[in-house]
């Protein structure tokens, strides 16, 4: 560990004092140390969803959710979506933004990493036409460690790397395979030729019969999404990853359940909530008595797409979002769509109602992208597939992080036990 040790917190229980260290990190709140309180006291901290503690050190992410501020690697969320996604992907892996030649050599690494192995097709071929993209990825994401299992030595730092650039490039070929399968249509190969968002697209879009030329406002609006969605701290599907690799499984494996547990509604399904509760509204005349039914509290009303676990002021994405939305509306034409004029409509209400005000409840990242997602073409049951192929560079970079610490241990939470205590069995002839 190479926090500051600023001081000593004391815990006392039955007039007995233990004390522990604790550190300040480089910005955020000092953390307490128990990683000995069991030795020291016999007991244990309970702390469902852990979200007062902290399972990791790291030098990624960070978040201020009182001041609605995100960084990659120190740098403001605003500012890296000036550039493109690739661009971001080396600042989260490699820790600094690349100079131009290094920028040239990264793309080019993961540019000729994009196509899968031939027989990955046929691995397709064992789902049903209706299956949900999302169960797709989680399958054919872990296969690729039995079709690239000379990349899975996660020990050997250049493997490491090799399995961090295959999951960067062929995770957006696998969705945008989970997608034709869905629809129907025939795979699309990669063309090297184009940015990387420039070719998930047209994977996504286009057929043999017809040149597929790609729009680049909707190719520009959905790299800013990728940057939006690239990390974001210990979210649940990042701590999943980590607690999977702890316990040195493979890269492909990490990501799969990774990717598993993204599929939750509570966490990648939330711009796909906040959509089909927009529609269900259906007209901004309509929203006065949805928001009456919020406020009900014996109501089953939900709000989807505002506030946050973390965020207590405006998520930053959400500016950045909004601006999208509205360029991709422009561009496709759909300016005008109602979901929009609702989406605005309830914004204002949530920055200047008392009721959403007090509670903090402002518009998060969700909110905006099912509207952009829907606009630039994509069906809702791929919103979360779209969700891991840009979270898949946080997910390695916080792999590749953790793999690299001397002295990171098997993840093991302990337990609150509320259960029977010893009892004898029985055998089943002499039960009644």
């Amino acid at each position: 560990m190479d926090a500051k040790n600023t001081k000593q917190a004391t815990l006392t229980v039955d007039d007995k004092s233990f004390e522990f260290p604790v550190y300040g990190g480089s910005v955020g709140p000092d953390v307490i140390d128990i990683s000995k309180l069991y030795a020291q006291t016999g007991m244990f901290t309970y702390d469902p969803g852990f979200t007062s503690t902290a399972s990791c050190e790291s030098k990624i992410t960070y978040i201020d959710g009182d001041a609605g501020v995100l960084l990659y690697r120190g740098y403001p969320i605003e500012q890296l979506a000036q550039g493109d996604f690739l661009e971001t992907c080396y600042l989260l892996l490699y820790g600094e933004l690349p100079t131009p030649a290094q920028k040239k050599d990264f793309d080019h690494r993961v540019t000729n990493h994009t196509m899968v192995h031939e027989q990955m097709a046929r691995f397709f071929q064992g789902f049903r036409r209706d299956a949900h993209p999302m169960a797709v990825m989680v399958a054919s994401v872990g296969a690729l460690a039995a079709f690239y299992h000379d990349s899975t030595d996660i020990n050997d730092p250049k493997q490491r790397m090799i399995a961090s650039m295959r999951m960067i490039a062929k995770v957006p070929t696998l969705a945008a395979m989970a997608y034709k399968y869905a629809v129907g249509q025939p795979f699309v190969y990669p063309k090297n030729s184009l940015d990387y968002t420039s070719n998930f697209l047209r994977m996504c879009f286009a057929v043999p019969c017809e040149e597929y030329v790609v729009n680049p406002v909707l190719s520009k609006a959905l790299d800013r999404i990728f940057i939006l969605h690239a990390d974001h701290e210990q979210n649940a599907s990042t701590s999943t990853v980590r607690s999977a690799g702890s316990s040195g499984a493979n890269p492909f494996a990490c990501i799969a359940a990774g990717i598993a547990c993204l599929w939750g509604p509570a966490h990648g399904g939330a711009n796909e909530a906040a959509l089909q509760m927009l529609a269900e509204i259906g007209t901004v005349d309509r929203i006065p008595d949805f928001i009456k039914a919020v406020k009900d509290k014996s109501s089953k009303i939900r709000l989807m797409g505002f506030g946050h676990r973390v965020y207590k002021n405006y998520d930053p994405r959400a500016k950045l979002m909004q601006q999208t939305c509205h360029e991709v509306l422009k561009e496709t034409g759909h300016q005008d769509d109602p979901l929009l004029k609702v989406a605005l409509e309830l914004e204002k209400i949530a920055l200047n109602d008392e009721y959403f005000v007090s509670r903090k409840l402002y518009p998060n990242v969700d909110f905006y992208s099912g509207i952009t997602l829907k606009a630039i073409g994509f069906p809702t049951s791929m919103f979360t597939v779209l969700f891991a192929v840009a979270r898949t560079v946080g997910w390695i970079s916080q792999w590749n992080e953790m793999i690299q610490e001397p002295n990171y241990k098997i993840s093991r939470p302990r337990q609150l036990y509320l259960g029977d205590t010893s009892r004898n069995y029985v055998p089943l002839d002499k039960r009644t």
